[in-house]
């Protein structure tokens, strides 16, 4: 009799542990999965999150050096164009009015002297030439 309620107490508290362990294994396994599931979804919206800002981040510097290569190319055309035409003016009058006020000086120098010759030989005594 004795030995019977020694089994009978001894398989009780055998099956009260086995049950306790079953149930703290299996809330353990609960816990411990909802947590992996959690951090798996947390670590994919991040994943997500962080590529779609890289993305972005990459359009918007693609355009950003788009807009400022093309700036600076426009820039420098447009200065280019505008030099060019400054100075072809520039150069253009300068020569103009230099050899318009060349010719003027060398003409009103030659008539002068011409003038000049003219007159004397007119008046010069003694001299016979019609001019």
């Amino acid at each position: 009799m004795h030995t019977y309620i020694h089994t009978y107490i001894h398989a009780h508290i055998h099956a009260y542990i086995h049950i306790h362990t079953y149930i703290y294994t299996y809330i353990h396994t609960y816990i411990h999965a909802h947590i992996h599931t959690y951090i798996h979804i947390h670590t994919y919206i991040h994943t997500y999150i962080h590529t779609y800002i890289n993305i972005h981040t990459y359009i918007h510097t693609y355009i950003h050096t788009y807009i400022h290569t093309h700036t600076y190319i426009y820039t420098y055309i447009h200065t280019y164009i505008h030099t060019y035409i400054h100075t072809y003016i520039h150069t253009y009058i300068h020569i103009y009015i230099h050899t318009y006020i060349h010719i003027y000086i060398h003409t009103y120098i030659h008539i002068r002297i011409m003038h000049k010759i003219s007159f004397t030989l007119k008046h010069e005594p003694g001299n016979d030439m019609k001019i």
